[in-house]
């Protein structure tokens, strides 16, 4: 089921378009005003990193992907009511609108904690990282981009970092003392609290 797009705070009154009804792939400057880079978190859960940056980096713009109904209407409530018109939220799977609806190389930073690692064998085709689809996550770096990866779950982190690391076009450094400003997520906080090992990520694009 292809699922809606909502436009934030000025953009159409908050009215809802399907992805059906757009050209594929979707033309993002037409959903945000603005020609500022765009800056992209997939799976944003409850959104405590993703409505920071956009409320202090008002002349970027940025769109969350998030499969999760509660998150996604949260995130799009609160980012209403602090009226951040650069921000655009979709729900979605987001292999989905990787294949065949973000258009590429339009990303100039994107960020992914704490994906589900999907542990189960049957069920690892399933993970945003694995060597048959971290293609279509780098498919929407430009050249220069950043890519952001952080795991609580050290075998799945340890393999992501392997596949990246395997990629040409991509530098990989692994940070051991995490983030400059402190924990990103509301799961990355309650972590860092209960003393778990996290791997995370910071990729470059060449």
């Amino acid at each position: 089921m292809i699922q809606p797009v909502l436009l934030t705070a000025s953009a159409a009154a908050s009215r809802e378009l399907l992805l059906s009804d757009l050209a594929v792939p979707l033309p993002l400057d037409f959903l945000s005003p603005g020609n500022g880079p765009w800056e992209t978190e997939i799976g944003f859960g409850k959104g405590r990193y993703l409505l920071r940056r956009a409320g202090e980096s008002l002349e970027r713009r940025f769109l969350g992907i998030e499969v999760v109904s509660e998150y996604y209407r949260r995130v799009a409530t609160r980012a209403r009511k602090r009226d951040l018109a650069n921000l655009v939220v979709v729900r979605g799977e987001a292999l989905f609108l990787l294949a065949t609806v973000l258009p590429p190389a339009f990303a100039s930073v994107v960020h992914v904690y704490f994906p589900d690692p999907w542990p189960k064998q049957r069920h690892q085709k399933r993970r945003l990282f694995d060597p048959e689809t971290v293609d279509l996550v780098l498919g929407i770096l430009a050249p220069g981009a950043t890519l952001n990866f952080a795991s609580d779950f050290v075998e799945y982190g340890e393999l992501v970092e392997r596949i990246l690391r395997g990629v040409p076009s991509l530098t990989v450094e692994r940070l051991a003392g995490g983030w400059p400003e402190g924990p990103r997520t509301h799961y990355e906080a309650k972590y860092v609290f209960e003393g778990r090992p996290i791997v995370r990520l910071r990729c470059t694009k060449i």
